[in-house]
C-alpha cells in the first residue's frame, strides 16, 4: 500500500472502534484528508466485515472511477480486482471485488433488487454534503434497510463541509469523528468590482493573468459546458504559450478526455482545466495550484406549477467556494481567483440547497413506491421531499400507468424503475417496446438524457438530433445510413448509442418474459422486428401533458393547460400538433426548446388512453344561451366538438342556475310588482324567523327549491325572460303567509280620505307613504307594518304634490309643525281647506270637503 501519510490515518482507528461497536459513524474530513481513497482499505480485514462487500457512494461518474482506480494502484493492482466501480456505462468489476466505488443511482438498483444487500457489509456515503437526490434517497433506504433487515448493515456518512450534528441524529446518535486535513495555505483574490455580462472574458483574462504571475496548473470553474466551450475559444485565440495546454471538464466528454483533464502535466507542461462542479470535490486535479472561480453553479430547477425543469444558473454557496479554493491546496500552497467582489461573499448563501427540495421527484416517487413505500414520511430523511412535488410526481406517474390509484407500482411500473432513467423515458420505451419500436425508442430517450447534440442550433425539431445521431456513429433503423465524421458531439454520439443498446436489451428481456408467459407464444429475435414508428408519437407516449395544439395566431396549448411558443419561425411552426419534451418555464408561456410534429390521428390512434369523450355545457354570454357540445379532448386540447342534439335536463338547469348565482337578478324577469313583492316578503322576514327569506342572497341561495323546478327545458335569457317572477315569489309563501303579508305589509294603505294609496318599498328599512296632508285628516298617529314593529315614513305633499315635511311621528307633526306649515300652505293655497284642529278635521282629496 502506498506509505505517504495523509492525515485521515491519524483518525481512522477512532472510526474503526467506532464501527466495531456500533454500526454507523459521521466523518467529518478536510479535502485532502484522504477520505475518499484510505477509508474503504482501512475497512477491508475488520471482523465484522466477514468477507463481505464495501460499498462506497460517489455523486459523480468521474470521481467513482478516478478514486476506484487510486485505491487499486495503491495495493498495485487494476480497477476490477480488489477495487472495482460501477457508474452508467462502465463497470469493472470482479469475482474476488471486495470494494465497489458506485454512482447514487446504482446503489438504488442494488437495494431494490436485493433490500437486505446480504453480500455488504457496510456503505460509505462519500461527499454527501452535496445533496444530491440519489444519496439522500439511498441513505433512506439504507437505513429502513438496516431497521428492518440488516442490524449488522454498517453505514456511514463522510464528508468535507458538512454540518455533522444533523446526520448523527439521524444516524441513531452515530458517533462523530472529525480529521483536520492537510490543506496548505490558499492564498485569495478578490474581484475589484462586481462583474456584469458575460463571464468569460472576465474568465479567460484572469486566466492569463495568473499563468503570467504564478506556477502550476491552472483550474478554473464554469456554471456549465457553454461557457466552458466560449472561454475555451477565447483563450485560443489569445496566443497563449505552446507549453499550456487547455482542457475542458465536464459530464458530457468522453472518458479518455475526462482523464486527460485530470492527469499531471508533462514535463514542461503547464495546464488550464476548464471545468464545472464536477471537479469540486473528492476528484484531484494532478498539479492545480491556481483555482478560477466564476462564483456561478449551474443547477435543476422543478416547478410544480408547470411540471417543469430548467437548469438555473446561480450563485455558489460559501461551502462550495471554500471546497473550489482548497483545490488550489491540496498539494502544495496555492492562489485561488475569485470573480466577486469581497463585500458580495457574505451575502452567498451559507450551503448549497438540497437537490431533493428542487428537483423533480417522479424518479424518487416511483423507487419508493417499487420499494413498497406510498408515504414519503414512512423513510427517515434529512430533508424530507417537499409535498407539493412530491404530489406532482405521484400524479404524474398515475398519467403514465406506473402506479395504481393506491401508489403501489403496477407491472409496467417496476419494470421502468429497472431502466433507471426518468420515468417518462421508461414508460415510452416500454410502451414502444409493445408497438416494435423498442430500438428507436431507447435511441430517442438516450439522447433526451444526454445534453443536447446541437447546443447552438435555434430550430427545435427532435429530428434534426436523431439524424445526427446516426450520421456520427452509423447507426439507424435502416442500417445503410451514416458514417462517422470528426464532430465534436461523437464521444456523446456514442455514450448515447452504447446507453440505448443497454436499455434495448433490458427491453427485450421484458418483452421476451411478456411473450413467453403468454399462451402458445414463442419469445424470439424475430418476434421483435423493429418497426418504424413516428417520433412525435414516442415523445407523446413519455409527455402526453405537453402535446400541444396550434392555436389560431401560431402559439400553441398544451394538454396540461399552459400556453407554449415556439421561439422563432421554423418548420415546426407550421404543425397543428406538437410532442414537446423540453420547455422552459418561464412566464405565462413556455418556450418550446425539443418538439417532433404529430398528427391528430396519431394522437387517436396511438394514445387512447389519454383521450375522453365528455358531454360539455357552457353558457355562451354573447348569444344569452346555453350551448351543448360533445367533446373528444385529450387534457385541456379539443380534438373534435359537435353540437349536442339532447343535453340532459337537469344539467341545463344547474348551468342556468349556476349563471344567474354570478350575474343576479338581471337575468331574471323582475318587473316592478315582482320586486314590490320581494320587498315586502323581506321586510316582514324581518319580523320574525318563520318567514322565508326575500333578500336577493336568500333567494340566490334557495333558488333550487322555488325557481329550479320551473327553468326545465329553458336554455336562454331569453326563456328566462318568459318566467312570472311574481307568481314563483308568492308561490313560496303558504295561503297563511300571503294573507299575513297583505294585512301587516300591504301594498296600500287606506287613508282617512278614502284614498288607496300605494306604499314605496324600495328602501327596505324606510317604506314611505307620499300622500296629500289633507288626505290624513282625523289620523291620529303614523301607520307601523310587519306586526307593528315598522312606522311607515310619511311625505306630507301639498296640493301641488310637492312634500312639506317628511316624518315618522304625525301625533308629533300635528302638535307641532303643522301651525306652521297650515300657514305656509294657506298663504300659497288660499282656496283650499285648511282647518285649526287637523284631529277632527274632514280628510278630503279635493280643494275642499263636501260638507264645507
Amino acid at each position: 500500500m502506498n506509505q505517504v501519510q495523509l492525515p485521515i490515518e491519524a483518525v481512522l482507528p477512532q472510526l474503526l472502534e467506532s464501527l466495531r461497536s456500533g454500526v454507523n459513524a459521521v466523518l467529518v474530513a478536510e479535502p485532502g484528508a484522504g477520505k475518499t481513497t484510505r477509508v474503504p482499505l482501512a475497512l477491508l480485514d475488520e471482523p465484522w466485515l466477514s468477507g463481505k462487500k464495501i460499498i462506497m457512494l460517489e455523486p459523480r461518474r468521474l470521481a467513482a472511477r478516478s478514486a476506484a482506480q487510486f485505491m487499486a494502484k495503491s495495493i498495485s493492482e487494476q480497477a476490477g480486482e480488489t477495487v472495482g466501480y460501477r457508474v452508467r456505462l462502465d463497470t469493472r468489476v470482479g469475482e474476488r471485488t471486495r470494494i465497489e466505488v458506485v454512482t447514487e443511482g446504482v446503489l438504488t438498483r442494488m437495494l431494490q433488487e436485493d433490500p437486505a444487500l446480504e453480500n455488504v457489509g457496510i456503505i460509505l456515503f462519500d461527499e454527501f454534503h452535496e445533496r444530491h437526490l440519489h444519496g439522500d434517497l439511498g441513505l433512506a433506504l439504507s437505513l429502513q434497510a438496516q431497521a428492518l433487515l440488516r442490524e449488522d448493515l454498517r453505514i456511514a456518512v463522510m464528508s468535507a463541509t458538512l454540518d455533522a450534528e444533523p446526520i448523527s441524529e439521524l444516524l441513531g446518535g452515530a458517533p462523530i469523528i472529525r480529521s483536520e486535513g492537510r490543506v496548505f495555505p490558499v492564498e485569495t483574490y478578490y474581484a475589484p468590482v462586481r462583474i456584469t455580462g458575460s463571464i468569460e472574458p472576465y474568465m479567460g483574462r484572469t486566466i492569463v493573468e495568473a499563468l503570467r504571475v504564478h506556477v502550476g496548473d491552472v483550474l478554473a470553474f464554469l456554471p456549465g459546458a457553454p461557457e466552458i466551450r466560449r472561454t475555451a475559444r477565447w483563450l485560443s485565440e489569445q496566443q497563449l504559450s505552446s507549453t499550456v495546454r487547455v482542457e475542458e471538464l465536464h459530464g458530457s466528454l468522453p472518458l479518455d478526455k475526462q482523464d486527460a483533464a485530470v492527469s499531471r502535466s508533462a514535463e514542461g507542461e503547464r495546464k488550464v482545466v476548464l471545468a464545472t462542479s464536477i471537479a469540486e470535490s473528492s476528484l484531484t486535479v494532478e498539479g492545480i495550484t491556481i483555482v478560477v472561480d466564476s462564483g456561478l453553479m449551474r443547477v435543476p430547477r422543478f416547478s410544480p406549477r408547470t411540471g417543469m425543469t430548467r437548469l438555473e444558473t446561480v450563485a455558489v454557496s460559501q461551502a462550495s467556494a471554500d471546497q473550489r479554493r482548497g483545490r488550489a491546496g491540496r498539494l502544495a500552497p496555492g492562489v485561488c481567483y475569485r470573480l466577486w467582489t469581497e463585500p458580495q461573499h457574505p451575502y452567498l448563501p451559507e450551503q448549497s440547497k438540497p437537490e431533493l427540495l428542487e428537483a423533480d421527484l417522479a424518479s424518487l416517487a416511483l423507487e419508493l413506491a417499487v420499494w413498497g413505500i406510498q408515504d414519503p414520511l414512512e423513510l427517515a430523511w434529512l430533508t424530507p421531499p417537499p409535498e407539493a412535488s412530491y404530489e406532482q410526481a405521484v400524479s404524474l406517474l398515475r398519467q403514465l400507468q406506473a402506479i395504481d390509484e393506491s401508489g403501489k407500482p403496477t407491472t409496467e411500473g417496476a419494470r421502468i424503475a429497472r431502466f433507471g432513467l426518468h420515468p417518462r423515458l421508461g414508460a415510452m420505451i416500454m410502451r414502444a417496446a409493445e408497438l416494435g419500436a423498442t430500438r428507436i425508442a431507447c435511441d430517442l430517450a438516450a439522447l433526451l438524457s444526454e445534453r443536447d447534440l446541437l447546443p447552438q442550433e435555434r430550430n427545435a425539431d427532435v429530428q434534426l438530433r436523431l439524424e445526427l445521431l446516426y450520421r456520427l456513429t452509423g447507426r439507424a433503423v435502416n442500417p445503410h445510413h451514416g458514417g462517422r465524421p470528426d464532430h465534436p458531439g461523437i464521444g456523446a454520439a456514442y455514450r448515447i448509442v452504447t446507453q440505448a443498446d443497454q436499455w434495448e436489451r433490458l427491453a427485450n428481456q421484458h418483452k421476451a418474459v411478456t411473450k413467453a408467459g403468454e399462451p402458445g407464444s414463442k419469445a424470439s429475435r424475430a418476434d421483435m422486428s423493429e418497426k418504424l414508428i413516428p417520433l412525435g408519437v414516442l415523445l407523446a407516449l413519455a409527455y402526453p401533458d405537453r402535446i400541444a395544439q396550434r392555436r389560431s395566431d401560431g402559439r400553441y396549448l398544451l394538454a396540461n393547460g399552459r400556453g407554449a411558443v415556439l421561439p422563432e419561425l421554423q418548420s415546426l411552426s407550421r404543425a397543428s400538433f406538437l410532442a414537446a419534451c423540453e420547455l422552459d418555464d418561464a412566464g405565462t408561456e413556455s418556450r418550446i426548446r425539443l418538439a417532433a410534429e404529430l398528427s391528430q390521428n396519431e394522437i387517436e390512434q396511438y394514445l387512447s388512453d389519454y383521450i375522453t369523450v365528455e358531454d360539455a355545457l357552457e353558457w355562451e354570454a354573447a348569444a344569452g344561451a346555453v350551448r351543448a357540445r360533445r367533446r373528444v379532448r385529450l387534457g385541456s386540447i379539443i380534438l373534435r366538438e359537435t353540437p349536442q342534439q339532447k343535453p340532459d335536463e337537469q344539467q341545463v338547469a344547474d348551468l342556468m342556475l349556476s349563471v344567474i348565482r354570478q350575474t343576479g337578478f338581471g337575468m331574471l324577469p323582475m318587473t316592478k310588482q315582482a320586486k314590490q313583492l320581494q320587498l315586502r316578503m323581506k321586510l316582514m322576514g324581518l319580523s320574525g324567523d318563520d318567514w322565508p327569506g326575500a333578500s336577493d342572497e336568500a333567494l340566490l341561495a334557495t333558488m333550487d327549491q322555488w325557481l329550479k323546478p320551473n327553468i326545465y327545458g329553458m336554455k336562454s335569457r331569453s326563456d328566462l325572460q318568459k318566467l312570472p317572477m311574481h307568481q314563483l315569489l308568492e308561490n313560496m309563501l303558504s295561503w297563511q303567509q300571503r294573507q299575513e303579508l297583505d294585512e301587516q305589509v300591504p301594498t296600500h294603505i287606506i287613508v282617512p280620505s278614502g284614498s288607496r294609496i300605494p306604499i314605496d318599498y324600495s328602501d327596505p328599512d324606510n317604506p314611505v307613504l307620499a300622500v296629500r296632508l289633507q288626505e290624513l285628516f282625523g289620523m291620529n298617529d303614523t301607520p307601523r307594518l310587519a306586526r307593528g314593529r315598522l312606522p311607515v315614513t310619511l311625505h306630507l305633499l301639498s296640493p301641488s304634490q310637492r312634500p312639506v315635511q317628511v316624518t315618522r311621528d304625525l301625533r308629533s307633526f300635528w302638535d307641532q309643525a303643522y301651525y306652521d306649515v297650515k300657514k305656509d300652505l294657506k298663504g300659497r293655497y288660499p282656496k283650499h281647506y285648511w282647518p285649526d284642529d287637523p284631529y277632527t278635521a274632514i280628510p278630503t282629496h279635493r280643494t275642499k270637503p263636501r260638507s264645507t
